[in-house]
This record gives C-alpha cells, sequence and structure tokens, in this order.
C-alpha cells in the first residue's frame, strides 16, 4: 500500500477494551494507581490489541541501516567503515542491542536501507535503496522517491514481523547529525536546542556539527509542513524507513516501542503524518541526547526509565518489553479484592478522588 493507504488504515485505540482494563485495575488488591505506569501501560496494551489480556511473548526488533553523507564534513568520532561492520554484528549478538535480545530470547532483524557497501552476511535483510545518502550540506540526503520507497521498506516489514511487541533501532554513523537537523525542521527548533554530541566528539567538531546542520537546512530549505520532504532533503534511510515502520506497526494494531534519540526522530516522523498513530508508541529509556525531550514532548509522550543511555541500535527496546511483560503480569495473574477475601469498602472514599499526593510535594 502507498503512504495515503497506510495512514487510512490506522484506526484508534479500542476504547471499550480500554474501559474494560481500568475497571480490572480497580478490583485488583492494591490502592488505586499504586502500580503507575505498569497499570496504565496494560490500558494503552488492551486498547491497542482489543484485548484486556495479552501476553508479550513475541518480542522483536527491527534495526534499519544506513549511511550519512555528512559524515564527509567532519562530525562523528568514528568512521563510516563501523556502520558496516555493526551492522554484521548485530546478527552475531556481538553489540550492545543484540546482546540485550539474545539475553531476554527477542528476535532481532538487521535490515539494510543504505549501507554504502555490499554487505555479503546472509542474515542482513537487504533492502539497499542507495550506497548512503548524498551530502546534505552541498544538497538533498535523496530523492523524494527514494524517502518513499525508505517509508515503504519500513512498513512492509512492520506488517509482515508476526510479534506481539516490536520495537525500532538503527545503524549508521553520521545519523545523530540527520536526526538534529530533521528535528530542528519539523519542531521550528534551535539548532543548538537538538544538536548534542552523538557517539562523542570533540569541542570543535561539535560546533562543525551545529554548522553543518545549519548549512544544510538553509541549502535544502526543507518543508517543516511536509514531513517526507524533510526526511528527504536532510534526513537519512534509516530515519525514513523507521517512520515507515512505526506506521506498519500502528496499522498492524501492534505496541511498537521507540528506543532512543534517532528513533524518537523517527516516531515524531510517523506523528507528524499520522498524530493518532502516537497512542501506539511507548518510550523505553530517556536518551542523554539533548534533542530527545523535544521529540518526546512535542508527541506528548513520557519514557519509562532513565538509565543514562545513549547508544542507540535498539538497545533501549529488550529492557522496555520486559516492563511490558511485567504490566501484562499484573493484570492477568494478580488476585482481585474477591479473590484475595478483602472488603475493599475501606478504599470508597479514597477513589472519590487523588488521596495519594502531597500537597507542596515535588
Amino acid at each position: 500500500m502507498n503512504l495515503e493507504q497506510l495512514i487510512a488504515s490506522i484506526s484508534p485505540l479500542d476504547e471499550g477494551a480500554m474501559t474494560q482494563a481500568r475497571h480490572r485495575q480497580a478490583q485488583l488488591a492494591k490502592p488505586p494507581g499504586s502500580l503507575g505506569r505498569l497499570e496504565e501501560l496494560s490500558i494503552q496494551l488492551a486498547g491497542i490489541t482489543g484485548a484486556v489480556h495479552n501476553r508479550m511473548e513475541k518480542k522483536h526488533l527491527l534495526v534499519f541501516a544506513a549511511d550519512n553523507g555528512v559524515v564527509a564534513e567532519g562530525v562523528s568520532s568514528a568512521p563510516q567503515s563501523v556502520t558496516l561492520m555493526q551492522t554484521i554484528n548485530l546478527t552475531r549478538h556481538k553489540t550492545g542491542a543484540s546482546t540485550l535480545c539474545k539475553h531476554f530470547g527477542c528476535e532481532i532483524t538487521v535490515c539494510d536501507v543504505g549501507v554504502n557497501a555490499d554487505i555479503r552476511e546472509p542474515k542482513v535483510l537487504n533492502r539497499k535503496i542507495a550506497y548512503g545518502t548524498g551530502n546534505i550540506v552541498h544538497g538533498p540526503a535523496m530523492t523524494r522517491m527514494h524517502a518513499l520507497e525508505a517509508i515503504q521498506i519500513g512498513a512492509s516489514l512492520a506488517l509482515d514481523t508476526d510479534a506481539d511487541v516490536i520495537g525500532i533501532g538503527e545503524m549508521g554513523i553520521g545519523n545523530t547529525t540527520t536526526s538534529s537537523a530533521v528535528l530542528a525542521v519539523l519542531l521550528d527548533a534551535d539548532i543548538e536546542a537538538v544538536t548534542g554530541r552523538g557517539g562523542g566528539i570533540t569541542d570543535a567538531s561539535f560546533l562543525k556539527k551545529k554548522q553543518v546542520i545549519r548549512d544544510a537546512i538553509a541549502v535544502n530549505q526543507p518543508d517543516k509542513t511536509d514531513v517526507v520532504d524533510v526526511l528527504a532533503k536532510v534526513g537519512g534511510f534509516d530515519i525514513a524507513a523507521m517512520c515507515g515502520a512505526f506506521l506498519g506497526c500502528a496499522a498492524k494494531r501492534r505496541p511498537v516501542v521507540i528506543d532512543g534519540f534517532i528513533s524518537a526522530v523517527a516516531a515524531l516522523c510517523a506523528y507528524k503524518l499520522c498524530p493518532q498513530a502516537v497512542r501506539y508508541f511507548i518510550p523505553s529509556h530517556a536518551s542523554y541526547e539533548i534533542g530527545y525531550k523535544l521529540a518526546m514532548d512535542a508527541m506528548g509522550l513520557q519514557p519509562l526509565f532513565l538509565l543514562g543511555m545513549r547508544l542507540g541500535e535498539g538497545s533501549g527496546c529488550p529492557l522496555a518489553f520486559e516492563i511490558l511483560d511485567a504490566a501484562c503480569a499484573v493484570i492477568n495473574d494478580m488476585a482481585t479484592f474477591d479473590q484475595a477475601g478483602i472488603d475493599d469498602g475501606y478504599l470508597d472514599e479514597i477513589r472519590e478522588g487523588d488521596k495519594f499526593s502531597v500537597e507542596g510535594a515535588k
């Protein structure tokens, strides 16, 4: 299906199932709301799947790999060859994200949408659009047609993945630069507010990175009201494919986990294309990258945990999968007041309003 059809296929959450899940949570033997985000997640999952009782048995991480021509400007401390090596290593459980996937029993698919090399590892899914993008300082990253192709690749992979929950990750040297550029345009934000040091760069390189983003936006003049135009002009194949994957998960009514900064920018692109898709999104960790919070705030989302992580790859997704598993365990297996032999009448007054917050507490 094309992008318009994909967006049209995304439906609202099942409000009836969410109401039933709230009722179930109110019956469980605990003070109202005492399990916080776990309760909220179980209700969100009910809305996504249409069922009160869910299980996160099949967990799958999708990683999209691509190179970025802007690395020629010296915006990254790592050479471009690292994209190729880590794309292969992801399939061998040798990277941070893939090690966590192996530990927790998550499937992982690594998809080449634009690595600047021929990959002979058969476990890497070959969907290469081109050998890296153009240098955005001198012109657009890709054509509009290529941006749409990347979105379609990501969407198709998400739609074809049989999993209870999917996470979206990436691999591509230089993609914090392209992500910062996309974020700056979509939110009309100052470059200083969206640009971090990525994998780590010197002060001089950091100053250059910010100037490169300014120059790229000035040269390409992307239209902030047209997400595809922004992706084509200052984005990357990886970000565009990830955007499509987020939309594909929503279309298939699957919960989808946002990883770190780059994944969050891709999710923002999907949100801008289809605002109601955001209700299928679940952020994992709060990324150390400065622009992450802006993306989260724009979507009205809050990350699940804070661990100072900034690796990328999808490394936060296997951890988030376990939290979702815990949310399912609570609503599925916890005893109700009746089952526990407890008269819950003592909670009647408390249920009338917020009786837990302490005034003046932060």
